[in-house]
């Protein structure tokens, strides 16, 4: 999500647990071949043949459709799919999709992440298949949706190739961090309101994964994945690692952070432990989730080299 209001957070958050947290996956169910040949069916959508006009409404499939070899096939892509940056952007939105704008490219294949009603059913309608694909609550969600794509596309081969790299690059950079000594605390900055992420959402495994400890898991309103702490609770908390995803949004800093009443005690601050993420990445369970991880973990790396010391 690039252009992200502060006001509009809360709201994109609720909407990213209700599809994400709550309603499991739709590429968890029904499991599709890997062969290329058409037609294929996938969680009930048959697609007649290989589509060549695709619409994507969501960055994460935008993202997977090229890294899987499947970017000459898409026509069009949401105003939120910035990468790659030869994706072709358009004006159409995933949040509050127009059906009638969607139709004007003449898409063989939509593909969304957010049902705001009835889009596909609309699509249905006018005969274009559409596949949603949720946000993924684990790592084998993400495989699942890749090779998905892969099947729907004609690109299987291409998909499975992706997916093998992905858990070859996780597996090595989770097996190059020895546990540490002491827990590692970390807080996680969605934005400048303090909203963060506890340890049952997508993000929050991420970092589990390198054996951190989430701070906001105790917080007030942590049962629904995303409280909003306060500023007093985060310095009481003192966090040893702080990762902000919130340096396109609200023009975060290791500076902004640093100037906050209070925040120079945290041991963070003190000891060059914030993080600044691409506000991007950090939101979005495509590819490039490895680039995540390998950031996250070279950032739990200092602080357990700094322990050593």
């Amino acid at each position: 999500m690039v252009h992200r209001s502060v006001g509009g957070i809360a709201a994109v958050l609720l909407l990213l647990a209700s599809c994400g947290e709550t309603a499991p996956p739709q590429s968890g169910g029904e499991q599709p071949s890997v062969s290329a040949s058409f037609p294929v069916t996938i969680d009930g959508v048959t697609i007649a043949q290989r589509p060549e006009r695709i619409v994507s409404l969501s960055p994460t499939a935008t993202e997977m459709l090229f890294a899987i070899g499947a970017g000459d096939q898409v026509e069009a892509v949401d105003d939120q799919s910035n990468y790659p940056s030869d994706a072709p952007a358009t004006d159409l939105s995933g949040f509050e999709p127009n059906v009638e704008a969607i139709a004007s490219y003449e898409p063989d294949l939509v593909v969304y992440s957010t049902e705001p009603g009835d889009l596909g059913a609309a699509l249905a309608g006018l005969g274009i298949p559409a596949l949603v694909q949720p946000a993924a609550t684990m790592l084998d969600d993400v495989y699942q949706q890749i090779d998905q794509l892969g099947v729907a596309t004609g690109n299987a081969s291409e998909a499975k190739d992706v997916v093998e790299r992905m858990r070859a690059e996780i597996d090595s950079i989770t097996g190059s961090i020895q546990p540490p000594s002491e827990p590692v605390t970390y807080y996680h900055e969605l934005d400048d309101t303090f909203y963060s992420v506890t340890s049952s959402t997508f993000i929050g495994q991420l970092y589990s994964l390198v054996g951190l400890r989430n701070i906001a898991d105790k917080a007030k309103g942590a049962g629904g994945g995303y409280p909003q702490l306060s500023a007093e609770y985060i310095v009481e908390a003192n966090p040893d690692l702080i990762f902000l995803a919130d340096t396109k949004c609200c023009g975060q800093s290791r500076q902004t952070v640093a100037k906050r009443p209070g925040w120079d005690r945290i041991a963070a601050v003190k000891n060059g432990g914030v993080i600044s993420l691409d506000d991007d990445i950090a939101s979005r369970w495509g590819p490039r989730v490895v680039e995540y991880l390998r950031q996250i973990a070279g950032a739990v790396a200092d602080v357990l080299e700094a322990q050593a010391a």
